[in-house]
């Protein structure tokens, strides 16, 4: 089963949408979208804990 998760699921009001079969491909392509479109260079911890709750399957 898929994986996924959007910005908006951690607060953010943006329309990135992140698929994956796992928790590492999610991650990755959310620190990718945070660096290039967020400015993010590194993501926060408590950000990162959300963004881990927020992961859930499709």
């Amino acid at each position: 089963m898929a994986k996924v998760l959007r910005c908006r699921d951690v607060g953010i009001d943006c329309d990135f949408e992140a698929r994956g079969v796992n928790e590492d491909e999610i991650l990755e392509k959310t620190r990718e979208h945070a660096r290039r479109i967020h400015g993010m260079e590194e993501i926060p911890a408590a950000l990162a804990a959300k963004v881990l709750a927020a992961i859930h399957d499709e």
